[in-house]
């Protein structure tokens, strides 16, 4: 069984009022404060969560990935490739040449995000709010229309403490 996570990166502000490279775009406080909880949560159930953490090289997502990894104690590596657009079989090639791993995690962008967690479920796009995380369960390998949707959970039902 292969398990895949994807967590769309936490509130970055509004994009329109961002006057610099897009890339560079950072976490706001608020995006801040949702990867640490989203971190502690999921430190609590170190056997199911992520075991590593893959994310695309844009500020923001990277920020996510790194509050998320440093809460579970695990590595982070970038592939450019999670930037987007995504489809399954890309995802098992950026999830293969990540390394060994059970359990990785995708942190990247919308709309990319939630088209690929419908994608992968086979149905349309499954919206995925910023900091929302997604499990997916596959019976072998990551495969499109041939997943099970375990968990999503949007930031503002993960608990403050």
């Amino acid at each position: 069984m292969a398990i895949l996570y994807l967590l769309r990166h936490a509130h970055a502000g509004d994009a329109s009022r961002w006057e610099g490279d897009d890339d560079l775009r950072p976490l706001s406080a608020k995006g801040r404060r949702q990867a640490e909880r989203l971190g502690r949560l999921l430190a609590t159930g170190r056997d199911e969560g992520p075991d590593l953490l893959v994310t695309s090289p844009r500020l923001r997502a990277a920020q996510t990935a790194e509050l998320v990894g440093r809460a579970l104690d695990i590595p982070v590596v970038e592939d450019r490739r999670v930037v987007g657009p995504l489809y399954a079989e890309l995802v098992e090639d950026i999830v293969t040449a990540a390394g060994a791993t059970e359990r990785p995690c995708l942190v990247g962008h919308d709309p990319d995000f939630s088209e690929l967690l419908g994608e992968l479920i086979g149905v349309a796009a499954v919206p995925m709010r910023k900091g929302a995380i997604a499990r997916v369960d596959f019976e072998g390998r990551i495969r499109s229309g041939r997943g099970v949707i375990r968990l999503l959970l949007p930031p503002e039902l993960i608990p403050d403490e």
